[in-house]
């Protein structure tokens, strides 16, 4: 797992605009489904997968700590990735000065827990100090910042609430302690950073309906959707595509005719699984009205998904050689 020094952040760290902990869908075991591995169906010529921007498509914005992006036009987006216990705040201007001369928006993924395990609560130790307003404070801190910064900023805080893997520590709370906490959350974005966005951001699960916090609260909603080929061939004996990997949340979400975006995207395999979704991820798709945005994940995730199959390398740029 990457380190984050106790209220230190190197200086690489801060050129690549912090560091994150990744997105990981399918975390649950699921029965073993069982194509046979096809070595064939696995080949990998692609150097750049980046996706494809159609002119009349779907915004694009990416997580970019290698810089992949960085000279690309028609980027909308900076993504990037803020623990609320350990860490810089003024790492946010360089990131406001970094998207500010791009021309893009920063959405900032506020994570509520140390990125240093040796410094996290327990689930419920979280819950409870986060509903008496112990973190207040932490909030309070990263919100009057950002209204100093002069990029438009979204805030997505508590992601994938309704996982229960156990990925995150706010995961699997009640909906209601949940709700709760959120809309504690979001009343002190809208109190010390008025004007900004606020995303919630469910992974994408039955469930998730439980988790809203009402119309109010929600200015977009951000979904996950990651495509790994040996997981599909494991967990769904077939090659989904993104269309197919967006479907169950889009249509779960749909109905609050709220933005939808993919906030956490990425994908892996051979030529022919990727090159679907290099070409449809941001291309307008009849099924999806309301999706307006897709946000790439460009790095490596932090942690092994099930199968065996380690961390994927969702980079856009891989050495084949590697």
């Amino acid at each position: 797992m990457k380190k984050l020094m106790k209220n230190h952040l190197s200086t690489a760290a801060i050129a690549l605009l912090l560091l994150c902990v990744a997105d990981l869908p399918g975390r649950s075991e699921v029965q073993y489904a069982g194509i046979v591995p096809n070595p064939a169906a696995a080949v990998r010529t692609i150097i750049d997968k980046r996706p494809m921007l159609h002119a009349d498509g779907i915004k694009f914005g990416a997580y970019d700590p290698h810089g992949d992006f960085g000279a690309q036009a028609n980027v909308a987006t900076e993504a990037l990735f803020l623990p609320w216990e350990d860490v810089d705040l003024e790492t946010l201007r360089v990131a406001d000065a970094y998207a500010l001369a791009r021309g893009r928006n920063l959405l900032i993924t506020v994570e509520p827990w140390s990125w240093d395990v040796d410094w996290r609560l327990t689930s419920a130790e979280l819950r409870a100090k986060v509903l008496r307003g112990d973190y207040d404070v932490n909030m309070r801190a990263i919100t009057q910042m950002i209204s100093q910064l002069k990029s438009p900023v979204i805030v997505r805080w508590g992601q994938e609430m309704e996982d229960k893997s156990g990925r995150f520590s706010w995961s699997g709370w009640s909906p209601q302690d949940y709700i709760t906490a959120y809309k504690r959350m979001m009343d002190i974005v809208r109190e010390e950073a008025p004007g900004t966005e606020i995303m919630w951001s469910p992974k994408g699960e039955p469930g998730l309906e439980a988790y809203y916090p009402g119309d109010d609260y929600v200015d977009l909603v951000g979904l996950s959707v990651f495509g790994l080929q040996r997981y599909d061939e494991l967990a769904y004996n077939e090659h989904r595509t993104f269309s197919e990997a967006l479907k169950q949340g889009y249509d779960l979400v749909a109905g609050y005719g709220k933005p939808v975006w993919v906030a956490e995207l990425g994908y892996e395999g051979g030529d022919a699984y990727m090159k679907p979704w290099i070409e449809t991820v941001t291309l307008k798709q009849s099924a999806f009205p309301n999706l307006q945005e897709v946000v790439y994940f460009n790095d490596r995730d932090v942690h092994a998904w099930p199968f065996n199959l380690g961390r994927p390398d969702w980079r856009v740029v891989k050495s084949l050689a590697n």
